[in-house]
């Protein structure tokens, strides 16, 4: 059996009770929505926190008939036959609420902003960033989550040089803050006569998508220029100075959205560099609380190679976790479900470590 806090968790039904009782007081919208928040962040721990403890008593009064001596032969088989499912289930709810106790990431239920750039190996890299925007893409539909290129740069003979995506919806940063770092890939190129394997690479960023409560910006740090976009063609390149351009002088932060809007560039410019700031913060916060431990999947560094895609064997390795599937096909069309859960299961293994480890 697990042992968990008691205490913590008579504080968390303490409050959750509190929470109703506020609610059902009538405060005004405001206050609701903040109570009614915090209400919904703990309920499913609750609810398992009160199935935990009706189980615990459930296998109390079955101990105490099998101790009692006055209880019948018939009684005594019933309850010995009902003690192993009741205390499967009592590990199973000790498992569960454990999980649930973990410390969580503020930024999780954010959405995200994801970078892809195409690193080592031309013209492949940039169709090989293609492809991976393609799998998030899918993986966004697929969850229900809203998709929205922000800026992209095409590559020579396909794909992006750079893209630049927004991820909106229930549980995005939580899923897709593991993707960050370099992911490799092998195969043969379109273009490869001799049919020989090329190894090239792409980058991702996941960011939690910042609000202005989260990161302040002072209008005194930033500067901003405007330049005629440049492109491929078409009325609006070269022709108006729609092109904006944020340096954030502090840090040398330097954001540039060159769609056919200024007004829109410029909304999306303060948003990615918000993220990029804000992401910039957690590292440095990340980097001091774990300067004792390694609870991070990987270190976060966006130079780590995470992950290698081989074509020729469809296969897939994540090198954090020491993950293999040979279904690369599927994860490719979006089927990421196996890979994001293992490194969350992952993740969650290393905090309760942690949490051993501090006793």
């Amino acid at each position: 059996m697990i042992s968990l806090p008691n205490d913590r968790m008579d504080q968390v039904v303490k409050r959750f009770d509190m929470l109703e009782a506020q609610m059902s007081a009538g405060p005004a919208p405001d206050v609701y929505v903040k109570l009614a928040s915090e209400y919904s962040d703990i309920q499913e721990l609750v609810a398992k926190i009160r199935e935990l403890r009706g189980a615990e008593a459930e296998l109390a009064d079955l101990d105490a008939m099998l101790s009692d001596k006055s209880t019948d032969a018939e009684m005594r088989a019933l309850a010995e036959m009902d003690k192993p499912d009741v205390e499967d289930r009592i590990e199973a709810l000790q498992q569960e609420i454990q999980i649930l106790l973990l410390p969580k990431d503020a930024a999780d239920e954010k959405n995200a902003i994801l970078e892809i750039r195409a690193g080592t190996g031309g013209d492949e890299a940039a169709l090989f960033a293609g492809d991976l925007y393609r799998m998030y893409e899918r993986y966004a539909a697929s969850r229900g989550w809203r998709f929205e290129v922000a800026s992209a740069s095409d590559g020579d003979a396909g794909g992006f040089k750079e893209i630049i995506a927004t991820v909106s919806g229930k549980g995005v940063f939580a899923h897709l803050k593991f993707e960050s770092g370099v992911h490799r890939v092998q195969r043969v190129p379109a273009t490869e006569a001799s049919g020989r394997i090329h190894t090239s690479a792409a980058t991702v960023a996941v960011l939690p998508e910042a609000e202005e409560v989260d990161i302040e910006i002072r209008s005194e740090d930033i500067r901003i220029d405007t330049m005629r976009a440049s492109g491929s063609g078409g009325q609006h390149v070269n022709t108006t100075d729609s092109a904006v351009r944020i340096t954030h002088l502090p840090t040398g932060i330097m954001v540039v959205q060159a769609e056919k809007s200024q007004h829109q560039n410029r909304a999306r410019a303060m948003q990615i560099l918000r993220a990029r700031l804000y992401d910039m913060e957690r590292s440095r916060a990340d980097e001091e609380r774990s300067s004792s431990r390694k609870s991070q999947v990987g270190s976060g560094d966006r130079s780590e190679r995470i992950r290698t895609y081989n074509f020729p064997q469809g296969r897939l390795t994540d090198h954090r976790i020491n993950l293999t599937l040979y279904k690369l096909d599927r994860v490719m069309m979006g089927e990421l479900d196996e890979v994001v859960d293992a490194l969350i299961a992952d993740h969650q293994s290393k905090l309760l470590a942690d949490m051993g480890t501090d006793g």
